[in-house]
């Protein structure tokens, strides 16, 4: 289904009486027997009703809200992550160019202090250096990169001249800091960075390698994958299979740090893989914490006398014993039967019980019913 508030043509923070009446309008200008000659007529009424049946319930709206928020997170993330893998490359491939450049003014430099004549001219070792330092024509590497990349980032490489935290920032925070309305920075801090690096290396001064940035995905796992501590298989966006094996201790939300995983570069130390773990819909068990919660259905006699019930946990059918007057708002706990914790142990089993009538009413039933509403006891 699309989404319900563009349907009945309400903004997010509708209220009930706005969302009511905009259903009422749409359901009258495009039900069927006003639109008879629409084929389409019936689905667009039907899809208008699904819409107000989602928003005229607090908690399907909540529900649903909470669902748009995430799957717009994730999208957000997505194209971040895109945009820095762009912005990666090409502040790559311009480092490169720099690198070229600076390698052919090394070698002429070179070629230049082989000659004789700079010691008979009495050139001293710090000239020997500087003059090294500089490409054709006397052009420093500071030059260089002004020349390729503009001046703002020439001012940006002084700034950083030994790759400090600054420079070695997160460019899917620079990406997500855009998106939100942040100002974009004349550099990316991925490219300052490379370049810092590359006037180190030609310099002679190379530190360890500095670390490209991590990247974020959501691994979607079942609660099987959680029980049996499977090894899943998570699609990068350059289409490298990244191998994710789970352990006790992950559940919901859980954070997973693949390292070297993440966006890889050359010349530079590949970033970490994030992965928050997502556990998808069961039609058996519903995941909160480490506790896995399911639901019994219980008959009325049941309820009131107790009795015995079968019940599907993780590991089998349990019996369980369901304690005299138990209502719909009373649970069976079942330890070490829910996922792994982090402590060595498993969550709980939550059984909700749920009182159900008979299909058909029990006459017996409906007069005792009857009686004790006014008072007769029998």
């Amino acid at each position: 289904m699309r989404d319900p508030y563009s349907l009945l043509g309400v903004k997010r923070n509708a209220e009930p009486d706005e969302i009511k009446a905009a259903w009422r309008a749409k359901a009258k200008t495009v039900h069927p027997d006003q639109n008879q000659d629409d084929p389409s007529a019936t689905s667009r009424f039907a899809e208008i009703g699904q819409a107000y049946e989602v928003l005229k319930d607090p908690e399907r709206r909540k529900r649903y809200d909470k669902a748009a928020e995430m799957h717009q997170t994730i999208m957000q993330q997505r194209n971040a992550a895109r945009e820095a893998a762009e912005r990666a490359k090409v502040a790559k491939a311009n480092a490169e160019k720099v690198m070229e450049e600076l390698a052919k003014a090394n070698a002429q430099n070179a070629k230049a202090q082989a000659q004789p004549q700079a010691q008979a001219r009495g050139q001293s070792q710090a000239q020997a250096q500087a003059q090294n330092q500089s490409g054709p024509a006397g052009e420093t590497p500071e030059d260089m990169i002004e020349r390729i990349f503009g001046a703002a980032a020439a001012e940006q490489a002084k700034s950083h001249p030994t790759g400090s935290p600054q420079a070695n920032g997160d460019s899917a925070d620079a990406a997500k800091a855009e998106a939100s309305g942040g100002e974009k920075p004349p550099l990316p801090a991925l490219a300052i960075d490379l370049i810092a690096s590359i006037v180190r290396r030609f310099r002679g001064t190379t530190p360890a390698p500095e670390k490209a940035p991590d990247i974020s995905v959501e691994a979607t796992v079942t609660v099987e994958d959680l029980l049996k501590l499977n090894t899943i298989t998570l699609k990068m966006a350059d289409d490298r299979e990244v191998r994710l094996a789970l352990e006790k201790g992950m559940t919901e939300g859980h954070v997973a740090r693949l390292k070297g995983q993440g966006l890889k570069l050359t010349g530079m130390k590949s970033g970490d893989l994030l992965a928050s773990i997502k556990i998808a819909r069961d039609s058996r068990f519903r995941v909160e914490g480490f506790d896995l919660h399911t639901t019994l259905s219980i008959s009325l006699e049941d309820a009131v006398l107790g009795g015995d019930a079968s019940v599907e946990t993780p590991d089998g059918n349990r019996n369980i014993s369901i304690p005299a007057w138990s209502g719909s708002d009373q649970t069976v706990r079942l330890n070490g039967l829910g996922l792994h914790d982090d402590a060595g142990g498993r969550g709980e089993l939550v059984v909700e019980l749920r009182v159900v009538l008979w299909e058909k009413p029990n006459e017996k039933v409906t007069d005792l019913m009857r009686h004790m509403r006014h008072g007769l006891y029998v």
